[in-house]
């Protein structure tokens, strides 16, 4: 069953029961992974303000402290002060608002963090360009099936199965121009580009969960990070041939590895107790 949470001021959620498992993803973009990944804990799902189907009372204000205190207020909504185990996984922008959560200390169930595919150092050197990339892509489409087709020929996505879940959510219908368009505003939100990603490799580090970093390219580390790797502060696995959005191009792989991440670190009921491991620093 799908239970719908919403909040005046916070993106709706989803929450996938099947099991009793006290273990919670709350996972920082789509929910394309629920189906994967529900087999073993719950998993809730939700979009951003501005981002999806849900409304607030300011869907441009998309400061990473609005946006990190909708987070928290939907967790606090659904559990209230006591919270079961919980793994932030965020993608992207989401995974800056997940390390920024994660970095405030005020989850004290928190069991890990998982962030796909975004570095500090490569991210703010692709903010310069980022007005440009978002004028040069196509803004228009006469149907939801030519915005898919466009996201994976254009290169964004690399899964037509996985293109057909999350494009329809990300648009919306014009009735004055006939046509969808991008429903996140994203060039009128300039303002807050910069602090998404600003010292976030720093935070990364200082979270005191498990965590795990998954790119799609070595080259995307940077200095603060590549010696945080090297020192054991965290899990880093590449994921060959993917694009950005590693979880909807290899979906079956990026469960695995969270599920894996889960069992390695024993978080919640299906952690595996291994004989003679320690349990990894935090």
């Amino acid at each position: 069953m799908i239970f719908p949470f919403q909040t005046q001021t916070t993106s709706s959620m989803y929450i996938w029961r099947e099991k009793k498992d006290q273990l919670y993803f709350v996972y920082m973009e789509e929910a394309i992974l629920a189906g994967k990944i529900k087999e073993k804990a719950r998993v809730v799902a939700m979009d951003f303000r501005g981002h999806g189907k849900s409304s607030s009372e300011n869907d441009l204000d998309l400061s990473i402290e609005t946006m990190c205190n909708d987070v928290l207020a939907v967790i606090k909504t659904m559990y209230g002060d006591s919270p079961p185990a919980i793994v932030l996984v965020g993608h992207s922008m989401g995974g800056s608002v997940a390390v920024h959560v994660a970095a405030k200390k005020a989850l004290p169930s928190l069991a890990g963090l998982v962030v796909v595919d975004v570095v500090e150092g490569t991210a703010m050197a692709s903010l310069i360009h980022m007005q440009k990339i978002l004028s040069n892509r196509m803004q228009h489409f006469p149907s939801i099936e030519k915005a898919i087709e466009w996201s994976v020929k254009g290169g964004s996505l690399r899964n037509v199965e996985s293109a057909r879940v999350s494009i329809p959510s990300t648009l919306t219908y014009d009735d004055s121009k006939k046509c969808y368009t991008y429903r996140a505003k994203l060039k009128q939100t300039e303002q807050y580009w910069r602090s998404w990603y600003e010292g976030l490799s720093e935070k990364f580090l200082s979270c005191p969960v498990p965590k795990l970093l998954l790119l799609a390219g070595t080259d995307r580390l940077d200095r603060t990070l590549t010696i945080g790797q090297m020192q054991g502060k965290f899990q880093m696995v590449v994921v060959r041939h993917t694009g950005h959005a590693i979880q909807e191009d290899n979906p079956d792989e990026f469960s695995n590895l969270i599920l894996n991440f889960v069992s390695r670190n024993r978080i919640g009921p299906h952690g595996v107790e291994i004989p003679g491991l320690r349990k990894p620093q935090q």
